[in-house]
């Protein structure tokens, strides 16, 4: 069961399931894990200058980071399945 939440002005799915978290990061190249954290990166010029960039795979690129709450992880509403 997922629920949904307006962040920033987007639409953030609620995540509640690991097995189901698992299987939407292995869905999508763009995002990993770094311990219970959800990253997601994609290729940017901006990642040079930027806080949330990052040099990945000989590539600058930005970084998000969708940290898990009590509920679960807020994710856009794109990935869910």
């Amino acid at each position: 069961m997922c629920l949904a939440q307006k962040e920033n002005g987007k639409i953030m799915k609620i995540i509640k399931s690991l097995e189901t978290m698992e299987s939407i990061v292995d869905k999508y190249k763009q995002l990993s894990w770094d311990g219970w954290t959800v990253v997601e990166t994609f290729p940017s010029e901006k990642g040079y200058y930027s806080k949330f960039g990052i040099y990945k795979n000989n590539k600058w690129q930005m970084k998000k980071e969708f940290i898990p709450s009590s509920q679960g992880w807020a994710i856009p509403d794109k990935y869910v399945i």
